[in-house]
């Protein structure tokens, strides 16, 4: 039996190993296609046109599914993004060990929200979207933890906000995690999954 129709494509508008990793566990059959959107200007935009993080994150998901379908207009693409906030704070990827020291000091003690974009679309089409909050609470951790922490993984510390990775040795940063652990690692699932169905995507 066949979970997914042969058509339309699916592709994912995304590089992250993360959202790769949900979909395959899931059993989809996709492409990737990662853009080149310039998420620093766009934020900039969102915030000086006094969005909330919710919006912005769906522009910037809005933003890589449009360059992906336009490369492919038969494909349902999948543009995705997530917005570490803060009490108020926008997080961006650090872009060295210095700033994932100094964002994971900011973080710890408190709680955070990874405000969890998706949205499908067909060529010029938007088709379906939603947006996952997932609620974490640092512990607080001591300066020695944090560097052993930062040795432990310095290769991966630039390539997710927050300097972490849930599904690995990030957990033990935490106290408490509320919320879908897809949602967290960047791509809310079962929302997606529905909707695929609806649209015909997968078997109802």
């Amino acid at each position: 039996m066949n979970l997914q129709a042969e058509t339309p494509r699916v592709v994912l508008a995304s590089a992250s190993a993360s959202r790769r990793a949900v979909l395959e566990a899931a059993g989809l059959r996709f492409t990737i296609s990662p853009g080149t959107v310039d998420e620093a200007a766009l934020k900039q935009k969102a915030q000086a046109d006094q969005l909330d993080a919710a919006d912005a994150a769906l522009l910037l998901a809005d933003a890589k599914a449009q360059q992906a379908a336009r490369r492919d207009p038969e494909a349902l693409v999948i543009g995705c993004d997530q917005l570490l906030v803060c009490d108020g704070r926008w997080f961006d990827k650090p872009a060295n060990r210095d700033e994932a020291r100094a964002h994971l000091r900011a973080l710890r003690g408190r709680a955070h929200t990874l405000v969890t974009a998706v949205l499908c679309r067909r060529a010029e089409q938007p088709l379906w979207h939603t947006v996952a909050q997932p609620r974490l609470t640092m512990r607080d951790f001591s300066d020695a933890f944090l560097e052993t922490y930062l040795d432990l993984e310095s290769r991966f510390l630039t390539m997710t906000v927050g300097a972490y990775r849930l599904e690995g040795p990030g957990v033990h940063l935490f106290a408490a995690v509320e919320g879908e652990h897809a949602a967290i690692l960047g791509l809310p699932l079962l929302d997606l999954l529905a909707f695929l169905r609806r649209y015909g995507v997968l078997t109802a």
